[in-house]
Formats: structure tokens, sequence, C-alpha cells
């Protein structure tokens, strides 16, 4: 969506800010022993305290109400009776729907004992993020944001999972423009002042190929390597964004 009033900009923000309240409260809580239903949980509570829905739940039918992924599992995830291990790095996914607006963001967290691959996974994730927080600005193309995460990534020694992207997102999950982490020429569309993406550099330890789960939902590297991911929603100004579910 373009957000073309403060009315808009309101339920915007209170979407965004009950986005970051349950991944604060999911992630308060990840370490081993825990199941990924568990997690879900205490997400789905924090939703509903907030009136507020699961969008992929809603929209997508999604077998949970937030999407939680672990290791080679890059998005999609869905929770279930997986107990969470020493090491794991564990990737917690949040979607919310309140009043007609809707908001995304996403975080990496490693599990103590916390391993150095996936410590640096996390890193380069969030670092590429805010690689391509400084050129989505008014006046420039999509593709500008895709060229700063992939320069990030590939200078650190990881791979873009290119399957996956960020998106337009308002009154619907996934609006346009998609938003490559990658370089892609024909990605040209402007940023425009009021316009709302997500970015999340969605990036593996591996090739970076991926492929989907027999569960139908959950995306995995196919090469069985560590994965990434780190989001937010932003909406576009002339200068720096409005950082929505921060």
């Amino acid at each position: 969506m373009s957000i073309g009033s403060e009315e808009e900009l309101r339920g915007m923000k209170a979407a965004g800010a009950i986005v970051a309240r349950v991944l604060a409260a999911m992630k308060q809580h990840v370490r081993a022993g825990v199941t990924t239903r568990q997690l879900d949980e205490i997400g789905a509570r924090v939703i509903r305290e907030s009136g507020a829905v699961s969008a992929p739940r809603m929209v997508y039918h999604f077998p949970g109400d937030n999407c939680i992924s672990v290791n080679d599992e890059a998005v999609h995830g869905i929770p279930g009776d997986r107990v969470i291990e020493p090491g794991d790095l564990v990737k917690l996914d949040v979607t919310i729907e309140k009043d007609g607006y809707m908001a995304d963001a996403a975080v990496s967290v490693a599990v103590e004992p916390v391993r150095q691959l996936h410590h640096k996974l996390a890193r380069c994730a969030e670092r590429a993020f805010q690689r391509a927080l400084l050129v989505a600005r008014a006046g420039a193309r999509v593709h500008d944001i895709g060229r700063a995460v992939e320069n990030e990534v590939r200078h650190s020694g990881f791979s873009v999972v290119r399957g996956l992207c960020g998106h337009g997102i308002g009154h619907k999950i996934h609006e346009a423009p998609e938003v490559p982490n990658f370089y892609e020429p024909m990605a040209r569309q402007e940023l425009t002042e009021g316009l709302v993406i997500t970015i999340e550099p969605i990036i593996a330890a591996g090739s970076g190929e991926s492929h989907t789960a027999a569960d139908g939902w959950t995306v995995k590297t196919t090469d069985g390597k560590p994965s990434a991911h780190y989001e937010h929603t932003i909406v576009i100004t002339r200068g720096a964004p409005i950082i929505l579910t921060a």
C-alpha cells in the first residue's frame, strides 16, 4: 500500500507495534528444550491479547499462528512437536492483521551454546537489512535494495536464497512490488513516498538454492546448510524510512 493519510499511518504503526511485541515475547522464550509449538502459543497469546489475528492463518490457512523455522529451514516452518536443541538457529516470522492493516517482521535467534557459523549468519542478515535501509529512499529503485543486500551477503561469504524476497504490504500480506534480495535489473519500480514494503534478507551458508518440503509449506535449503532471516516493515520517505515493526 501507499500511505496517503494520517489515519493509515496510525493503523500501520499500530499493526507494527503488535508485531514487535509478539516477536519480543517469543524471542524471550527461545531456548533448548522448548518446542516450536510452545513458542507459537506464546506468540498467539500476545496476538489475541492485542486484538489482532494471525495473517498467514487468516489469509493462507497456514497451520499455525507464526512461522518458526530451524537451521536449514529458511522460512514458513510449521510449529509443532520439534524440540529446540542446543546450538540451533531459530527463525521467528510474525505477520498480523489489526483493523484492516498488516505488518510483518522476522528475527533469527541463535540458541546457546551459540555456533559461530549461526552467529555470523544472523548478524549478516541484520547487517544486510541495515545496508538496504540506507538506500531505501523516495526516488531510488527497488533493485537498489537488492543490490545492497546482495553485496553485504556476498562480502560476508554467504548466499542469498534467491527464490524468496521482500514485498509490499498493508491491506494484504503480499502486495506489489516484489523486493528481491539481489540485483534484478527488471526491478525498476521507483520507491515513492508513503510506499510500505518489507525488506527481508533471507540468506544461507551454502549455495542458497531452496525447495519446498513435503509438508507443502516449509522452504529448506537444498544442500542442508543453515539459513538466517531478518525483516522489518518500513515506510518509504524522502529521508530515513520509518520502521514500523521496530
